[in-house]
């Protein structure tokens, strides 16, 4: 959700911002803008709507602006319709209109988040003098700054100290002042942020892939804290103005992870990742020697006697997480004796539920940043309870704040539509599966399901093989309006992400259900040509599920059966069959998942639509 970026170096900064805001673009964005400070000159802002293509159009693609510091925005609208006057950065003089151009101005900033008491606090500003020309929350954060900066008399670190005990909510914001031409600062609470540096040059930025052209040293920026960035160095200090000693950390990735790789689409790009980013997940926690394999955690301090002692698991998640969650639940609760209650997290945090004291609670979150799914890992810690995330991002809040961190080795996901994130998710949920059950006594063979989990990225790869036939039908409902998935036990937490890689990049209405409630209202909704789609990879709820379709199918459905190679009595009574190679069926999700993957995409691609940026949809939800 939005994305920030900032420089401060010997180069001409506008460019680079850019440069770096076109790296976030998959975050989600209606507007966008730069600010440059070239010495003692004033800052000059530029700001446009739309795509950010019209911002490079608007600056030469940068070349116009001159100076070297610099900070940018892609805005993703919350307070304020999407418009060139709302779109950041904002600056704390009385200007009017679009606030674009050069701007006598103390204070300029950018600000992802939400101020939640902004009324109260414009309210404060107006008493004092300050006039608004936009609709946001962020212009009064800058005016804040502006206005302690000025009553106090104090530096930029201590007016932002002051601002921000007075402000509720989230934000990561990145402000230049006039008096201190060459530097940037910033802050952070809730919402992602960190710092590259290289000899002579710092890079700011929302999420890794905005700087990984310039640099792979990173600072991460903590909850609660605030840094000055200058060409040559970084200082971070706490809100009481100390000093905080933070040590350089070295991505991983590289500049060529983050891009297309001759795919037309990131999505498509990420999908045929999957059989390697899966099995180096799998091989992260998967110990061989020459006689056995065991599943460690050692490497997350998760021990053989903390699993022992857990006799509940919450999971709490949002979006495509959450239906990770689902399916680990069908697992967990089938191969272990340990109860599984998943929860959407922005329910989570607001349920006067009772945590038992012995339990653990799964936070599941690709960014490790997502704001409701960070507010319940922090209310299970309030409780006392024993937290374990699964996290893709390195350093990440959620990441940081648990007791105990799987990572996902997903790489850079930009496609806005999880792919390789969710099946990696899925290995650490069928990991966490395995080793319950092993330490419980419940499953007598650890090794065969090891074994059935080592085999699957070959799976994965067979089924990316004959994906043209998922291509075809793709191409033959392009025009469908209304789709249904169905399915039982797992299949049902198949449908669920099924239906939402539909909806969410093909903008067609699709619907999930458990498939024993299609009497119970839905079946009403099925008319000549519905398509309905189900998933048939249970072997004991086969004939149920089957018989459901066929109850669609009499009146008016065009079907599509999804199910495992052997079961060829399928094609007697769907219009459509896809099958996936065999596999142990508690971990059947993993390669079900990849046709409906495949069919969103294909059905986007038809359309003629932004497949990676889908409309009103951001990669990372940070605020509520």
């Amino acid at each position: 959700m939005c994305g920030i970026v900032g420089y401060t170096g010997k180069k001409q900064a506008a460019p680079i911002l850019l440069e770096g805001l076109s790296k976030l673009e998959y975050r989600g964005y209606d507007s966008a803008g730069i600010a440059v400070r070239d010495k003692e000159k004033e800052a000059e802002v530029v700001k446009t709507i739309g795509r950010l293509k019209n911002l490079a159009e608007k600056t030469d693609n940068g070349k116009a602006l001159k100076g070297t510091c610099g900070i940018g925005h892609t805005r993703w609208a919350t307070h304020g319709a999407p418009s060139q006057t709302n779109a950041h950065p904002h600056v704390s003089g009385n200007c009017t209109g679009s606030g674009s151009g050069k701007v006598e101005s103390n204070v300029v900033g950018v600000h992802n988040g939400i101020i939640e008491n902004f009324q109260e606090l414009k309210a404060k500003m107006e008493r004092n003098g300050y006039q608004f020309y936009s609709e946001t929350d962020t212009e009064v954060l800058i005016k804040l700054v502006d206005y302690y900066y000025k009553k106090y008399k104090v530096g930029p670190i201590d007016a932002l100290a002051k601002t921000l005990v007075r402000v509720r909510g989230s934000y990561a914001l990145a402000v230049m002042f006039k008096d201190y031409p060459g530097k940037i600062f910033a802050a952070r609470k809730d919402s992602p942020m960190i710092i590259g540096k290289t000899d002579d040059e710092v890079f700011l930025a929302s999420d890794v892939p905005a700087i990984l052209n310039h640099t792979r040293q990173v600072y991460y920026v903590g909850n609660l804290e605030m840094a000055e960035l200058s060409p040559d160095k970084v200082l971070f200090y706490n809100l009481d103005g100390d000093v905080v000693d933070k040590e350089l950390t070295t991505i991983e990735w590289d500049a060529e992870a983050a891009e297309k790789g001759g795919f037309e689409h990131f999505m498509m790009k990420e999908i045929h990742e999957q059989p390697k980013v899966v099995m180096d997940t799998l091989r992260k926690y998967i110990k061989e020697d020459k006689n056995t394999k065991t599943i460690d955690f050692s490497e997350i301090d998760l021990s053989d006697e903390t699993l022992k002692s857990v006799s509940k698991i919450y999971i709490a998640a949002c979006g495509s997480a959450w239906h990770v969650g689902v399916q680990a639940q069908y697992v967990i609760e089938e191969l272990t004796d340990v109860e599984v209650r998943v929860e959407l997290a922005s329910e989570f945090r607001y349920r006067k539920n009772k945590l038992d004291k012995d339990a653990l609670v799964i936070v599941i979150s690709q960014s490790g940043e997502t704001a409701d799914s960070l507010a319940a890992l922090r209310l299970a810690k309030s409780e006392g309870i024993k937290t374990l995330a699964i996290v893709n991002v390195v350093g990440s809040s959620i990441a940081r704040e648990t007791d105990y961190c799987m990572y996902t080795l997903a790489g850079p996901e930009i496609s806005v539509a999880t792919t390789k994130a969710y099946s990696c998710q899925l290995m650490c949920a069928y990991l966490l599966a395995v080793k319950f059950g092993e330490v419980h006594k419940t499953i007598d063979d650890p090794v065969h399901y090891i074994d059935e989990l080592l085999a699957i990225p070959e799976k994965i790869q067979s089924t990316l093989d004959n994906k043209e036939r998922i291509q075809w039908f793709a191409s033959k409902y392009a025009n469908a309006h209304d789709i249904f998935f169905i399915g039982r036990g797992i299949d049902y937490s198949i449908c669920l992400e099924g239906s939402l890689k539909m909806k969410e990049i093909s903008y067609i209405h699709s619907e999930a259900y458990a498939a024993g409630e299609l009497k119970h209202g839905t079946i009403s909704l099925i008319e000549n040509g519905t398509l309905v789609i189900g998933s048939l990879t249970q072997t004991d709820l086969y004939e149920k599920t089957l018989s459901n379709m066929i109850e669609c199918k009499s009146r008016g459905a065009y079907l599509m059966g999804l199910t495992t190679f052997g079961k060829y009595d399928v094609e007697d009574n769907v219009n459509f069959a896809v099958y996936v190679p065999k596999a142990d069926e508690h971990f059947i999700g993993s390669l079900a998942i990849i046709p409906l993957q495949l069919l969103g995409y294909y059905l986007s691609v038809s359309k003629g639509l932004d497949v990676d940026k889908p409309r009103n949809l951001a990669k990372s939800v940070t605020v509520e």
